[in-house]
Parts: C-alpha cells; structure tokens; sequence
C-alpha cells in the first residue's frame, strides 16, 4: 500500500515526443514512484503504436489532450515544436520540462520567460550533463577555474543534423560552462566547417570572461569515436571529467616545507629557495546515476517544494544566446565547406 503523503504528492506527467530521446524519458518516469505517467502524445502513428505496445501507456490524439490532463509536461520533440508546446502548457499553468535547447531562438525563449513568469508554473530545461555523476561528483573541487578546454565528439547520426553542431551538441558545454564560471564574456570566437551537412558539423569556440578566464570549446558529430571530456584549470589543481566514461580525475598542488603528507604524492623542488610542491592524485568516487532520472527526480522536488528548479529557464535561456553569438561568428568567417 502506498503511503499517504505519496499519494498526496504525486504529480501526473506525460510525454510530448516518443521518438529515440523521447522513449528513454518515458521509460525513466515509469521508474520515479513521484510521478504518475498518464501517457503520450506523437504525430507519427507507427511511433505511437509500437509505444504503446512497448510501455503499455494511453496515447492522446492532440498535444491540448495530453497537456489537459496532467499536472507537469514534459517535452521532447524536435527543437522547433519546443516553443509551440511549451506555450501550450504555459498558459494552462503546468510545469514543464523541456528538452535542450530550450526553444529554437533567443526571441523564443524570452517570450518562455515572460509566459512562465505569468503562469507562477515551474520549468526546468534539460541540460542533463548537469547531473552526470562525473561532473557531480567534481562539481566542488572546481574553485575559479581560469582555463577550461572542452571537447564533445560524436560519429556521424543523421538525426541531429537539422541544426548546426553548436544547437546540438555544444549547448551541453556551454551550460556547464556557465554553471562554473561566475563572470561576464567580454569575447567570442569561434569558427567551422560544414562537412556533409548544409550547417557546421565540426565547431571551435574560444570564450573569454571578465575574470581572466578562458575556456576552448570544440564539438563535432563527424568523428571516427566519440569523446565527451572536459579538463579545468585552477590555481595548484588540474580537474579532469570524462562524461561519457563517467570517470573524474583530480590532480591537486600544494607548497610544502618539510616532508609530504602523502607517501604516494609526487614532490617537486622548485630551486632557488622556492620551496617543493606536493602532487597528489585523486580519483573520486563516481556513483551510478541515471543522469535523466535524476533531473526528472530533481523537477519533481523543485515542483513540491516550491524551489527553482537545478537548471532554471533563465540559465536555458543564457545558453541559447551564447550558442546564438557564436553561430554569428560562424556566419561572418569566411565560407568554408569541404562537401
């Protein structure tokens, strides 16, 4: 029997897009005992029918169907239909959760802001390597980083391929960027190369901040193998996150006088009077997270305890228009396309 206080809290949810990303939410939800998944809604009826026999849940002729009858939406259809749906259930105050990125222009996303703010609703934007348990379990040690180099490299999918490499790939770095870097950009530059698409398959941007931070982004999908990794720079430490291996390594520095604490620590005499420097290594523990799961369990709770949701709207919004400034970097370099 279920205990009261779950029922009570409960919140119905359904899904808007069962393609690939899509059935991965719903089979997450069906694993969060908070929420009761009501069903779907897609547009293409052999997805419906093989969804409905594949996850056994009720399918919705509209999006107005499906938005009426739960408490929190959660959206993962192509980026262009992110606006349309999300107003839609806006102005129906319901939560909503929305894949990245969080609609198809900057202009879209402001008009989100002021229809969320009206509504008094929650929305939460799918930035998931947020929650990746790599980056979590790094997520303290990284202090005022002032170099960071990212690299995000897929093989080639079609799917995807409807917008530039930044839109679908890069986001996911911008986000995390700014999560950590608390100053302004005071720069952009960027440049790419469309391969077999009529958009930048294969990106770099370099980003400066007022604080004397740097961070170099690449991110390509037509890659020989995928590499998700991200290395930060501080002062006396070297943080390494590896997003798709799930692995954080830390390598820390401190100034010593006499002999290390750590027996198994690298010591460095720096000459002249200057003292010795102690390497340490550290592997944290990286616990095994589902990280959709988690941001889906982490709405759940923003939405019954009435806080702001991990990645808010406002930060969704950020990234758009980071991702916006380097793509109009992209469209003033001079034409380049080996196709």
């Amino acid at each position: 029997m279920i205990p009261l206080q779950k029922v009570k809290n409960m919140l119905t949810i359904g899904v808007l897009g069962a393609g690939h990303l899509g059935k991965i939410h719903i089979r997450c939800i069906q694993q969060i005992a908070d929420y009761k998944l009501i069903g779907f809604y897609d547009p293409d009826p052999s997805t419906v029918e093989k969804v409905e026999q594949e996850f056994g849940i009720q399918s919705f002729k509209s999006i107005a169907d499906l938005v009426d009858a739960v408490d929190v939406v959660d959206i993962v259809t192509p980026t262009i239909a992110h606006f349309a749906c999300a107003s839609e259930a806006l102005l129906k105050k319901k939560h909503v959760f929305i894949e990245k990125p969080i609609v198809a222009t900057p202009e879209e996303a402001r008009e989100l802001i002021r229809l969320a703010t009206e509504s008094g609703a929650k929305v939460q934007v799918g930035h998931v390597e947020r929650f990746n348990p790599a980056f979590t379990a790094a997520r303290e040690s990284i202090q005022e980083p002032m170099f960071i180099e990212t690299h995000r490299l897929a093989q080639f999918n079609p799917r995807g391929t409807d917008v530039p490499v930044i839109l679908d790939l890069m986001v996911h770095d911008i986000d995390i960027l700014l999560s950590v870097v608390k100053s302004e950009i005071t720069e952009i530059s960027a440049s790419g190369v469309a391969v077999v698409s009529e958009t930048p398959d294969i990106t770099n941007a370099r980003i400066a901040f007022e604080n004397g931070c740097v961070a170099n982004l690449t991110a390509s999908r037509i890659s020989l193998k995928n590499m998700r990794k991200t290395r930060f720079f501080q002062k006396d430490a070297y943080i390494s996150v590896d997003f798709l291996d799930k692995t954080t390594e830390i390598v820390r520095m401190q100034t010593i006088e006499n002999e290390p604490t750590d027996p198994f620590a690298m010591v460095i005499d720096l000459g002249n009077g200057k003292g010795m420097r102690q390497i340490s290594f550290e592997r944290p523990e990286v616990l095994a997270v589902n990280a959709i799961k988690a941001e889906l369990e982490s709405f759940y709770g923003a939405i019954v305890n009435n806080l702001n949701p991990m990645v808010t709207i406002e930060d969704g919004y950020k990234v758009l228009l980071v991702a916006y400034q380097i793509l109009e970097k992209l469209n003033h370099q001079p034409a380049k396309s080996l196709a």
